[in-house]
């Protein structure tokens, strides 16, 4: 009999302990009474919800200029984070700029944050050294939309993650998809206008070029200039130069979400009309949508940006909070054309999409 009152007494204490740990910290359980000593338990880790994360702070790369296509998204994103998670959090903005990416890391890192959330676009060379002092420092470091394999290998476990797309296969799927949908065939002339010259970044760019190569395209390969890569709109001038050099041209791959959304601007000034010269790129943006919908781009993949800047804030809070190690997320295997362009354009709109 007394070991039955046992038994029932403890599952009874059991049950208050589960229902306690289950309960909403915004509503606590009612007070036990004076006479009964409360169970002794572990302290419990924050509740997940807002302001679980607000005693971190980060500071966050949008990547390009302040209010700029494809920035502007991967900023929202990271503000949202902020607001759901209560972190706090600063934004550095570099103008697609390696170099100034580099400077403002090593000014980010003395302010002591808890942790980082840069682009890759230096590359692992250059940027490897500032990380590994940044790390020795207590810092948590993770990168989005460019990947920094040997930095990520490194301190996965410290959690260093990855978001955005795996950068050669997206270039790669938009080459393979483009010749498949446009019908292009041996010999045609194709002009990919990318920025091999950055380490990382530069492996979309050649994707796209070993896809249209290995189909047994001719191919023209223009970098992007830096003043160009600031501003799409001073390239027009190159765009016009070439297509005017080469009539025959067949497709024109803009590898910069800047570039894509001014496909229209460039067309136009070229004197070219929509289907003329077949055009894909990367990235959403609601000018992107527009020149979709007008025929001006005929392909785009979509890198999801928006989760390139939610998701790094998110990787931050979660190892500093929780201890996780580094996450790995391709954002970017999804294409859009003028058949499921208008699903995406509402939240084009809003810079989610």
């Amino acid at each position: 009999m007394h070991i039955r009152i046992l038994r029932s007494i403890t599952l009874f204490l059991v049950l208050v302990m589960v229902v306690s740990a289950c309960t909403p910290a915004t509503t606590p359980a009612p007070a036990a009474p004076a006479t009964q000593a409360p169970a002794a338990q572990a302290p419990a880790a924050p509740a997940a919800g807002s302001g679980w994360c607000s005693n971190v702070k980060i500071v966050f790369f949008p990547g390009g200029p302040e209010g700029g296509v494809f920035a502007v998204n991967v900023y929202n994103g990271a503000v949202q984070a902020a607001k759901d998670l209560g972190a706090n959090v600063s934004y550095v903005w570099s103008g697609w700029d390696p170099q100034k990416m580099i400077q403002q890391f090593s000014e980010s890192a003395a302010t002591k944050p808890d942790g980082i959330a840069v682009m890759g676009h230096p590359g692992d060379e250059a940027f490897d050294s500032l990380i590994d002092d940044a790390e020795s420092k207590g810092i948590i470091v993770t990168s989005q939309n460019t990947e920094l394999p040997l930095a990520q290998a490194k301190y996965m476990a410290n959690g260093f993650g990855y978001v955005g797309a795996v950068n050669y296969d997206a270039g790669h799927a938009l080459g393979v998809e483009a010749i498949k949908r446009f019908g292009l065939k041996s010999g045609d002339r194709a002009m990919v206008w990318g920025l091999l010259s950055q380490p990382s970044r530069g492996e979309r760019t050649k994707g796209v070029i070993d896809a249209f190569k290995e189909a047994g395209l001719t191919v023209d390969y223009n970098e992007i200039d830096s003043a160009t890569n600031a501003d799409p709109v001073q390239g027009t001038a190159t765009f016009s130069a070439y297509v005017s050099a080469h009539p025959d041209v067949k497709v024109i791959v803009t590898d910069h979400g800047g570039l894509t959304a001014t496909a229209e601007t460039y067309l136009k000034a070229a004197g070219k009309n929509p289907g003329d010269i077949m055009m894909a790129g990367f990235d959403l943006s609601p000018a992107t949508v527009s020149a979709i919908q007008g025929g001006w781009m005929n392909l785009v993949i979509d890198q999801q940006e928006w989760l390139q800047g939610y998701l790094p804030i998110l990787q931050i809070c979660l190892t500093k909070v929780y201890g996780f190690s580094g996450l790995d997320i391709n954002t970017g295997a999804g294409f859009v054309d003028k058949s499921n362009v208008d699903f995406i354009a509402p939240l084009a709109e809003k810079n989610i999409r």
